[in-house]
């Protein structure tokens, strides 16, 4: 199959302006963009489906730019609810930094700011150059405004719509870019752009938008969040560990469908994992490939490994061969609990409340449930200690194969 067949059987298309790109896409003749408003300072697993499809597109000589929404974040595109909270300067400038970082991280391409060709725009050559061309009824049937008619909505969102057709029209004329790529959700701000582009240009002018499926879970419901909130690109604000847990427990229902999305698997592969989901559910073979292969992705073989290492020693018990940061990252929001140095086992257990009585924590010391550091106590007169403590500051015990509590000295 071509490219194109392939991001079909891959859920990677929801609809395309013109099928006449489709050619040029399989030929690697196109310079496309996709962009994002730096209005956070990283990506998380819900943004990345569409710059995986972008590299996905580069991989076969097709052009990437990336367009960093400096002057759009400044206003804001519509969300449902409400009016978003304006940004300072500084804030903007320092999440494109990160944002331009996480993106060439994961394919070359040229980065470009929207901001440095609208700076300098004043009002009235705006609304003369631009404005003139949009039919405030046609924009008000967009449906991110149409979602916000009962609320309200200020002027400067509403015109959001304008400033993204500005700069697909922008990139159009000084960088040769016939493509804008993007969620299903940007569908009308990548038409608005078409409509501009042809106004501006003459009739013959030809570019096109194709866009990607919003992920949702097999129940329908968003993906991209766990239980604590986002899953995010950036290591410092979920680890290594902690993201590949997220992708390892994909449910069956899901995780096909994950590795066709978001993996660089063959299709041969896939329909091998896809096999074992329905044969041997148990080895979650899927589940382990996609894992270690989005991880390896967006961390690197490092950070792949830190997260394989983590998950074998918690698995075995064997946190013992853990170092302090490793720790740090296993438990990272876990509640800690600090004990004195010396803290006898039995009452150190009533402190994490791995033990809900001294009885109990003796029954579960002399019945071999717990082990600390890795290494299962039975003395009831043992203590836990600063020396003997991980990094001389952390104790972890487990009780039972799966219950984890962390002290900390």
């Amino acid at each position: 199959m071509n490219l194109f067949e392939e991001l079909k059987w891959r859920g990677l298309i929801h609809s395309v302006t013109d099928e006449a790109v489709i050619e040029k896409i399989n030929n690697g003749e196109v310079t496309f963009y996709l962009g994002a408003d730096p209005t956070g300072d990283s990506l998380h697993v819900g943004h990345l489906l569409v710059y995986l499809f972008a590299k996905r597109l580069e991989s076969v000589g097709n052009k990437p730019i990336f367009l960093i929404g400096g002057a759009t974040a400044s206003i804001g595109d519509p969300k449902p609810g409400a009016e978003r909270q304006l940004l300072s300067r500084e804030t903007i400038d320092h999440n494109a930094s990160c944002l331009f970082n996480q993106v060439s991280n994961l394919f070359p391409a040229e980065m470009v700011n929207n901001y440095n060709w609208t700076k300098d725009l004043d009002i009235l050559t705006f609304l003369r150059t631009y404005g003139k061309f949009f039919n405030v009824n046609y924009m008000i049937n967009k449906e991110t405004v149409k979602a916000r008619l009962d609320s309200g909505i200020s002027y400067a969102e509403f015109s959001y719509q304008i400033l993204q057709a500005l700069d697909f029209e922008h990139l159009y004329r000084t960088k040769g870019c016939t493509l804008q790529v993007g969620g299903q959700d940007q569908w009308g701000n990548i038409t608005s752009g078409l409509e501009l582009i042809r106004k501006m240009n003459g009739a013959d002018a030809v570019a096109y938008g194709v866009t990607v499926p919003l992920v949702l879970k097999s129940d329908g419901t968003k993906f991209g969040k766990s239980e604590s909130g986002a899953v995010w690109v950036d290591p410092k604000k979920t680890s290594p560990y902690h993201f590949y847990q997220f992708w390892i427990n994909t449910p069956d229902s899901d995780v096909v469908m994950r590795l066709k999305q978001f993996t660089f698997l063959s299709v041969e592969e896939i329909m091998e994992l896809e096999e074992s989901v329905k044969t041997e559910p148990h080895l979650r073979k899927a589940q382990k490939a996609l894992a270690a292969d989005i991880t390896k992705l967006i961390h690197g073989e490092a950070g792949l490994e830190s997260a394989l290492k983590i998950t074998n020693a918690l698995f075995s018990g064997k946190v013992n061969e853990l170092t302090q940061e490793e720790i740090e990252m296993a438990f990272d929001g876990m509640p800690q609990v600090e004990v004195e140095d010396g803290t006898l086992l039995i009452d150190a257990l009533l402190a994490c409340k791995a033990a809900g009585s001294k009885r109990e924590a003796r029954e579960f010391i002399n019945n071999g449930a717990v082990l600390v550091n890795g290494e299962q106590q039975k003395s009831l007169e043992f203590v836990v200690s600063k020396e003997s403590a991980i990094g001389n500051k952390y104790t972890v015990i487990r009780r039972g194969k799966k219950n984890y509590y962390l002290l900390k000295h």
